[in-house]
């Protein structure tokens, strides 16, 4: 069954200077899901480039 769309609240998006709308975290963690787009602010960081730590000297 597809999830159902969840109502926008304070705080769930932003406008960009360009005009984009871009969900925050605060929606993505309540839509409870990484639908792998890789959203700008994903909490689950689908899409993200690993950090390797850096070499030993």
């Amino acid at each position: 069954m597809p999830a159902v769309p969840q109502p926008l609240q304070p705080g769930d998006f932003y406008y960009t200077p360009e005009g984009y709308l871009v969900f925050t975290e605060q929606y993505h963690r309540r839509r409870g899901y990484c639908c792998k787009n890789s959203c700008r602010h994903c909490p689950w960081s689908f899409g993200k480039e690993k950090k390797s730590p850096p070499a030993a000297l």
